[in-house]
């Protein structure tokens, strides 16, 4: 049983059966962080590539089935060139070092988004890295890059028509429910996050998971990203557990 200890005595403990299947993180505040230090933003970024690896080790190591990061979202591209270039970068020494490191620690990533518009090495070490995961069963890490839920839902719409075109009478064509949707989503086979975590103090979802968060529960703190730590982590868990999840019921 995970403990949360204070300077002197033990605040409080999540339970290890309660644990959430899915949590999703919007890695936010990278920018901010580096500006009160009076670093260049990209050194933000840096420090925030270094705790999503601490997190996501540890959302292995306590048994958290599916860790979803907001890494590139669609509307990032608005940022300056160097900026990008240097997140770039950092994913693609991340996605190096992780190829060396999965037979190690057996953990599957995915990427969710259009990765069409990133360069072809990159997209060579997306394929690569993803088609090395199916050999594993242990943590799903879900990267969303160049990533956008709107777009998501029409790319999702697309191909929904695109399948009905394939109908040869109206008849063929299969009712469209909520379950058949999602499966044109980009996390079609993942489940939906129990738990959505936003760090940096906004308070919004910023164009994450719409869909899919739909019955989520959400966990808003001040903290930014590169000082998100374990025990911020233990913190949301804690307060998940604590919440009734009726999904519309009483």
């Amino acid at each position: 049983m995970r403990k949360l200890f204070g300077k002197k005595k033990q605040i409080q403990q999540w339970q290890p059966d309660k644990l959430p299947c899915h949590i999703a993180i919007v890695l936010d505040g990278n920018g901010r962080w580096a500006t009160k230090r009076a670093l260049p933003r990209t050194a933000g970024h840096a420090a925030g590539a270094e705790t999503f690896r601490r997190i996501a080790t540890y959302c292995k190591n306590i048994g958290i089935e599916y860790l979803t990061v907001y890494a590139f979202s669609t509307e990032n591209w608005k940022r300056s060139e160097d900026e990008i270039t240097i997140i770039m970068d950092l994913l693609e020494k991340y996605l190096y070092e992780s190829l060396e490191k999965m037979e190690r620690d057996k953990v599957k990533m995915k990427f969710l988004g259009d990765i069409t518009v990133l360069s072809p090495k990159l997209q060579n070490l997306i394929a690569e890295t993803e088609e090395l995961s199916k050999k594993f069963d242990g943590v799903q890490v879900n990267i969303c890059l160049n990533y956008g839920s709107r777009a998501e839902i029409l790319h999702a719409v697309q191909q929904y028509c695109d399948d009905v075109k394939t109908c040869s009478t109206p008849t063929d064509i299969p009712p469209l429910t909520e379950e058949a949707f999602s499966k044109f989503l980009y996390s079609c086979s993942i489940p939906d996050p129990d738990l959505v975590i936003r760090p940096g103090g906004e308070k919004r979802l910023s164009n994450f998971l719409l869909w899919q968060s739909a019955y989520s529960e959400f966990y808003f703190t001040e903290t930014l990203w590169p000082d998100f730590d374990e025990s911020e982590l233990d913190r949301a868990i804690i307060e998940y557990q604590a919440r009734e999840r009726r999904y519309g019921g009483t």
